[in-house]
């Protein structure tokens, strides 16, 4: 197949997958492989990512992806941007219990979040094609909305503030460049949990930011 993975690819994802301490079973494992052959595949046509290898895929989506699955609870998830589905689609296949709803505004790139979800036989995953600002959530909000390259720290609260359950929290996936963005949060936000991310075969800082309303929970403070 011409979008299969490269034997390098395939090595890099069981050795990152080790690396991050993920066990996976073959349908997880092999659903991986089949949504980085995916992506490769739409990619050349549609122009996804600026992503080009299937190596690179496998570490700057895949395993940037994976990293964070240690911090995301079971509890219903939203990814906001998610253009390819990502890190939504690598949760969902991880995490089988996890309801996942994917929110970008693209077309193309829902798209293909919809032929991923049927082709992987993803019963846990939503693809919506909506902005952000006219998205409803359902009632009571979603407990855990996350992004990957969607927005600033301080758009990304603010332009989902109406999608988040009251005592839920945003997780903010994040490069270097994240401590700038802190002064701009708001007054009614903070910081609960910053976690450094270790992403194998990718050079630079990562960082998971988990920000809640202050009074979301009067017992922490």
């Amino acid at each position: 197949m011409s979008d299969a993975l490269t034997p390098q690819a395939a090595e890099r994802l069981d050795a990152g997958l080790a690396a991050l301490g993920i066990d996976v079973n073959a349908g997880q494992h092999e659903r991986l492989r089949r949504l980085v052959g995916l992506l490769h595949k739409w990619n050349r046509a549609y122009n996804l990512t600026a992503v080009r290898s299937t190596e690179d895929m496998v570490s700057r989506h895949l395993l940037d992806s994976a990293a964070v699955l240690p911090f995301v609870s079971h509890a219903p998830l939203l990814d906001v941007g998610a253009g390819p589905g990502l890190p939504g689609l690598v949760l969902a296949i991880l995490e089988p219990r996890l309801a996942v709803t994917l929110l970008d505004s693209n077309g193309k790139k829902v798209r293909f979040q919809r032929q991923a979800v049927m082709e992987l036989g993803l019963d846990n995953v939503t693809p919506v094609q909506a902005r952000v600002e006219a998205f409803r959530a359902p009632p009571g909000g979603f407990v855990q909305v996350i992004s990957r390259a969607f927005a600033s720290l301080a758009d990304f609260t603010r332009l989902t503030e109406h999608l988040v359950a009251a005592d839920g929290c945003w997780l903010a996936m994040k490069g270097p460049a994240v401590d700038e963005e802190l002064a701009d949060l708001a007054p009614g936000l903070t910081i609960r949990e910053r976690h450094a991310l270790t992403v194998p075969f990718t050079a630079g800082e990562r960082a998971l930011l988990i920000v809640e309303r202050i009074d979301s929970n009067p017992g922490r403070h």
